[in-house]
């Protein structure tokens, strides 16, 4: 599949849904937001733990959006602070997330529970305080059932998100402490329950798939079509720490009906082996009108977490693959374009109806902003 070389095109494929006349919202997804021991050791400085290198590059990209999600592949479990395996990252590292314009923490994941029930409830406790929404785990069933599916209001739309783990690590969850883990019963009373609750769009945040595979396996297919059949608009996959390819589903003239992203990769990570040193964003756009929500336009930004020595400390950053190209940004990293040309030869030929779109440095008026073809594409 071609990749979009043109960078805008006024053009949307909103079927019956007139942009003039609706209400519209942006969405973009990002990736495992990990803390590794060589982060948390780079990041104490002067008696504090700074994370101001990591996201500015991105970051206006991330606040553009009217809904910014991440997965956060850590517990905020207190000190000791510690990586792989048992991950505690300091609170500050979340504080950045959100400063970057992150709105929705995703909590199912196969590390929430690396410091146990106490890390659980504090990693809740910390999000809570910051006031930003998180979903996936919970103090317990209680709660759940007053919180789940979480549900947002935004510019006339409302969203159901969903979030699922395939485990955690075989650390058994504590009475009463509840996980989402993948359970196609569970997730089809979910999934009735979004509907009750009248969302315009459900989403499904799935942690499954096999590491450091470029290709979904077809466990992921098959559930991916699993939550389709069931009502699910959009699947956004994690976990594998690398990207995999993704797909528009569309209706007999073109229309977007479904969106499925196996694996967004990494956020940002301290991991070097191959194609796991970067991910890729996505960006989707929807409208309403009084009748019907559609998808109008969803592409994928990728993105490298780059490190440049400052003094005795290394400074992490997510740079966007395509800006640094541009403006000749670490022209000597080969390991960024290894990956750069990876991730493209996938989706190149798998990917289906989701291309490459380009982040604007300056940012451009809000009428100029990111208009691209969703299904065909240009050279």
């Amino acid at each position: 599949m071609a990749r979009l070389f043109c960078l805008f095109i006024g053009l949307y494929a909103v079927g019956s849904i007139s942009p003039a006349m609706a209400q519209k919202l942006t969405l973009l997804f990002a990736g495992d937001a990990m803390q590794h021991q060589s982060q948390i050791d780079n990041a104490y400085r002067d008696g504090k733990f700074d994370y101001s290198s990591y996201f500015q590059p991105v970051s206006y990209e991330i606040s553009q959006a009217d809904i910014a999600v991440v997965n956060l592949e850590v517990t905020l479990g207190g000190k000791p602070y510690k990586g792989y395996p048992m991950f505690s990252a300091p609170d500050e590292y979340a504080v950045a997330l959100k400063d970057a314009g992150f709105d929705v923490f995703l909590n199912a994941n196969n590390h929430i529970l690396d410091r146990f029930s106490k890390g659980l409830h504090r990693t809740l406790d910390v999000l809570d305080s910051l006031e930003v929404k998180h979903t996936g785990v919970f103090r317990n069933a209680a709660e759940r059932e007053e919180t789940y599916p979480l549900m947002i209001d935004k510019n006339g739309i409302r969203l159901a998100f969903l979030n699922y783990t395939y485990a955690t690590n075989g650390i058994k969850a504590a009475f009463p402490d509840y996980v989402n883990y993948i359970d196609k019963l569970q997730i089809q009373k979910d999934i009735q329950k979004a509907k009750e609750l009248k969302a315009d769009i459900i989403i499904a945040n799935m942690h499954w798939g096999e590491e450091y595979h470029l290709i979904q396996n077809k466990t992921q297919e098959n559930l991916a079509q699993f939550l389709m059949d069931e009502g699910v608009d959009m699947v956004m996959g994690s976990h594998p720490h690398v990207v995999q390819p993704s797909r528009a589903v569309t209706d007999s003239i073109g229309n977007i009906t479904n969106l499925v992203i196996y694996s967004l990769g990494n956020f940002v990570s301290s991991m070097t082996a191959v194609n796991t040193d970067g991910g890729q964003m996505i960006r989707v756009v929807l409208y309403k009108n009084p009748d019907k929500t559609a998808i109008t336009s969803c592409g994928y930004i990728l993105h490298y977490t780059e490190r440049k020595k400052n003094g005795n400390k290394t400074d992490f950053s997510v740079v966007p693959v395509w800006s640094a190209e541009r403006d000749s940004i670490s022209p000597n990293n080969l390991k960024m374009k290894r990956f750069a040309t990876n991730a493209r030869a996938i989706f190149d030929k798998y990917n289906e109806g989701i291309p490459e779109y380009r982040i604007l440095t300056p940012p451009p008026p809000e009428e100029d902003y990111l208009k691209f073809l969703p299904i065909k594409f240009v050279r």
